[in-house]
């Protein structure tokens, strides 16, 4: 399992991110699809832990195929349900970053969490939480139910300021939209896990890695939403660091393919 280490200095992600480029410019389809397959189970294992929940390989592995189908008493089948829509979810994210007519927008957000939670209906109807779930009192402080509407729309007004639409600090503004959208939670569930997609959705538009924080650095991850936005950054560019040093590390050992199944979380 990998682990992060301190650094002394933050990790120059521009330059790293040049080396990527160069690297993935190589390769050819077969080996990009496997990195991306890859990149998406360590997204949603670790996405999940931050959660609270861990996943085992297999359960992932057989989640994502979609040959296998679980027993509807077998106490899988929900499981199996919220990785696929996680992954569903991701590759929206992707989707939608890459078509710049697509904007920053309460829509997108709606959009973007009933794909990840179909069952609490559709983003028109979607309804914001009425009570503060027990288990968030461990966390970061959140927004009342009476507040969020009223959050929400300056958080929206926020993110579509004509600064924001082609912000000059990219990583900067997705870790602050991550830490607000957070701090509001304006869903009963998922508000962490939306808002994890909403930074991703963001440094995917602008060219990064997905920012995949590891389950190893939970703890952290959560104290960081309680600080400034430098200090939830600093966690961010660490991950994205590790990713990049991750992809480079896989594309130069693709002689031969590195099977799916060989993943280590």
């Amino acid at each position: 399992m990998v682990k992060f280490t301190p650094r002394v200095r933050p990790p120059n992600i521009e330059e790293q991110m040049k080396k990527l480029r160069v690297v993935v410019a190589k390769a050819d389809a077969g080996t990009k699809r496997m990195f991306i397959d890859r990149m998406d189970l360590s997204w949603i294992y670790h996405d999940a832990a931050l959660e609270g929940v861990v996943l085992t390989q297999q359960e992932l592995l057989s989640a994502l195929d979609p040959n296998v189908i679980p027993m509807p008493d077998s106490g899988m089948q929900a499981v199996y349900e919220e990785i696929r829509n996680h992954k569903k979810g991701i590759d929206l994210v992707r989707e939608l970053a890459g078509k710049k007519r697509v904007q920053l927008s309460l829509e997108l957000l709606r959009r973007l969490y009933v794909t990840l939670y179909p069952s609490e209906g559709d983003a028109e109807s979607l309804k914001y939480r009425k009570e503060t779930p027990l288990h968030r009192l461990y966390f970061h402080e959140i927004a009342a139910p009476d507040k969020i509407a009223y959050k929400m729309r300056r958080f929206v007004e926020w993110l579509c300021e004509p600064d924001n639409r082609i912000p000059q600090q990219p990583l900067r503004f997705a870790t602050r939209a991550h830490i607000e959208l957070a701090q509001i939670y304006p869903f009963t569930k998922g508000s962490g896990r939306l808002a994890r997609l909403l930074m991703n959705f963001v440094l995917i538009r602008h060219d990064y890695v997905p920012a995949v924080i590891h389950a190893t650095e939970r703890h952290r991850y959560y104290e960081s939403l309680r600080g400034p936005t430098q200090t939830l950054q600093g966690l961010v560019l660490e991950s994205m660091d590790n990713s990049i040093e991750s992809a480079i590390k896989f594309f130069a050992e693709q002689s031969p393919p590195v099977p799916l199944r060989s993943i280590e979380f």
